[in-house]
């Protein structure tokens, strides 16, 4: 038996998290045989070299164990195998799509991720991702031993939201990075320009997370304990405007769409978010004058309001710990600007 959560590619693609965890029940009458070629006969277009990575990352258990490629497999074993990133249903095709580099070395690098771009091909968007970018810029690059460099994804963001991405430079830094995702000990922080007022200074959402019955592209909390994903969601007042906040998301896990789902959840859509309805006035008078405001906060910042801030993670070969902040992007900062400039003009009146 066989147990998979891929990511469908015509659903949304912006999935956090890049993980299928399999648990297979070995057969009783199964002949002893090395434990990465079982996996490979077992699991339909995953490389040996892929699963031995995972096994040398920790990421392959026997009964609970962590068990390393040369284990003899025998009857009645229970095997679990986290697998980074999914094989791909299109092919790859390297174009040179910009992005920017903040950190890099032989194994991993960090991209500050421009709002709009979608990171990995998938349905609507085939071409001109992050992950087409980045096969261009390796095109040419060879890691240890001269083999050829490609990139691994271990996480996602949105495509509106802006902020900043790890990306491993071999199988055996994806495994054991996507282990850090999967016990959920990399920092990530956002900034989140919600609406509304909150009564406290801070809080936590905890609600599983499933695709909604009614639109199956975003994703809603159900009351159901025994359906969606687990995801909890821990947030900061950083400032206030009155009708729009701006707050500070910590994950402490990460689901598709966790952060604008959650909000909208507690009453505080992500401001100017199409998904989840905020990208109209929800909180505010009727005047024009008001309207107008919104609505040209709205074009300079045309998308939802979330940037991943703060990126922090144990280097995958050396150990160290690696930090990193990116600032607040340009439109995101603009309506912020317009935003402090109303609450300012508000309290004077």
């Amino acid at each position: 038996m066989t147990q998979n959560d891929p990511t469908p590619d015509n659903l949304p693609q912006d999935e956090p998290e890049l993980f299928e965890h399999h648990r297979i029940a070995v057969d009783k009458g199964q002949a002893m045989l090395r434990l990465d070629k079982y996996l490979q006969m077992r699991l339909e277009g995953i490389s040996r070299t892929k699963i031995q990575a995972a096994a040398k990352a920790g990421c392959v258990m026997v009964n609970d164990h962590p068990s390393k490629s040369n284990y003899k497999v025998k009857p009645c074993d229970i095997i679990s195998i986290l697998l980074p990133e999914p094989p791909h249903e299109t092919e790859l095709i390297p174009e040179p799509v910009p992005f920017n580099i903040v950190f890099e070395d032989d194994d991993v690098l960090v991209v500050d991720k421009q709002a709009g771009l979608v990171v990995h091909p998938g349905y609507g968007n085939f071409t001109g991702t992050l992950l087409n970018g980045l096969l261009y810029y390796f095109q040419d690059k060879v890691g240890y031993g001269g083999v050829p460099i490609l990139p691994y994804l271990v996480h996602r963001i949105d495509k509106d939201t802006s902020g900043l991405l790890l990306v491993a430079k071999s199988e055996d830094a994806q495994a054991v990075l996507a282990k850090q995702f999967f016990n959920h000990t990399i920092e990530r922080k956002y900034y989140a320009l919600v609406w509304g007022n909150f009564d406290d200074d801070s809080g936590t959402v905890v609600g599983n997370l499933e695709r909604s019955p009614q639109n199956r592209r975003v994703m809603h909390v159900t009351d159901d304990p025994e359906r969606g994903k687990h995801a909890v969601t821990h947030w900061r007042v950083v400032e206030r405007f009155g009708y729009v906040t701006l707050v500070e998301c910590i994950l402490e896990t990460g689901r598709t769409h966790q952060i604008r789902a959650h909000m909208q959840h507690i009453g505080h859509p992500l401001f100017n978010d199409a998904a989840y309805g905020g990208d109209r006035i929800l909180k505010g008078t009727t005047f024009s004058r008001y309207k107008q405001f919104v609505e040209n906060c709205f074009r300079l910042l045309p998308r939802q309001a979330l940037h991943a801030a703060v990126l922090g993670f144990e280097h995958p070969v050396t150990g160290k710990h690696f930090h990193f902040e990116s600032p607040m992007p340009d439109d995101m900062a603009a309506a912020l600007a317009k935003w402090r400039a109303y609450a300012a003009n508000s309290a004077e009146h």
